[in-house]
């Protein structure tokens, strides 16, 4: 029971109207008809939709049950799912599951571990896990060509998302948690490694920039030490100079 309440409520919060307007607004100023995406942790598949309204070719990428099913039924034919989590190699792992709260489904367990003690998560318990099969962004390249843009939400496990990209792609976004920066942090170094990316946060699901300007790496790390722990969450987006 616990388990298909939690899928509920992710329905209910993430097919909210207002919420995905504001993200078909959003996509469809950041992407351009015909734009190659890849939405690693659809979940729902409410960004995947909101790309595709923007006229983006989208694969979306979610391992999770019974998002995956959920999403295996109800995305629109002409959007490719892939039913696998993405890192730094393909293997197979175990996933560790919130039945209540599935959004915090995580394959990191030092984000697990420590996300007792972060605000927000008290009230989290992982009581289940999943073996899901792992692949890498540069399998996904392979496969499908290289994206213009990359989602990535998958609550801690991002560094390990692009650990497995050799090349830079022209926008990404990663998920950002106030109460567990360091991992943040990681992402901002591994993308300087890729290219010379430029950051901007949009904060919560309100589908909208924070700042005027794109800033490089030092600032996005100077506004992240700024956040309390209890500040809400949303996702950094880096993009490259021509992009």
């Amino acid at each position: 029971m616990r388990h298909w309440l939690g899928f509920l409520r992710s329905v209910v919060i993430y097919h909210n109207p207002a919420m995905m307007r504001a993200w078909r607004r959003f996509y469809g100023d950041l992407l351009v008809p015909g734009d190659l995406v890849f939405d690693v942790g659809a979940h729902i598949g409410n960004r995947s939709r909101a790309m595709r309204a923007a006229g983006a070719r989208v694969v979306a990428i979610e391992p999770q049950q019974p998002f995956a099913g959920f999403l295996r039924r109800t995305l629109p034919r002409d959007i490719t799912l892939v039913e696998a989590a993405a890192g730094r190699a393909e293997a197979e792992v175990e996933m560790a599951v919130s039945s209540r709260h599935p959004t915090v489904s995580s394959l990191r367990a030092d984000f697990v571990s420590g996300a007792a003690a972060a605000p927000g998560f008290a009230h989290v318990r992982w009581d289940a896990t999943q073996r899901v099969r792992i692949v890498t962004l540069d399998g996904l390249i392979a496969r499908f060509g290289v994206p213009r843009y990359v989602k990535v939400d998958v609550e801690g496990y991002e560094i390990e998302v692009l650990s497995g990209l050799s090349q830079p792609v022209p926008i990404v976004s990663v998920e950002f948690l106030p109460g567990f920066p360091h991992l943040t942090l990681a992402v901002i170094d591994r993308l300087a490694k890729l290219g010379a990316y430029r950051f901007n946060p949009v904060q919560g699901e309100g589908g909208a920039f924070l700042w005027p300007d794109w800033r490089d790496g030092e600032a996005a790390k100077a506004w992240l030490a700024t956040m309390p722990p209890d500040a809400t969450s949303g996702d950094l987006f880096a993009r490259l100079p021509e992009a």
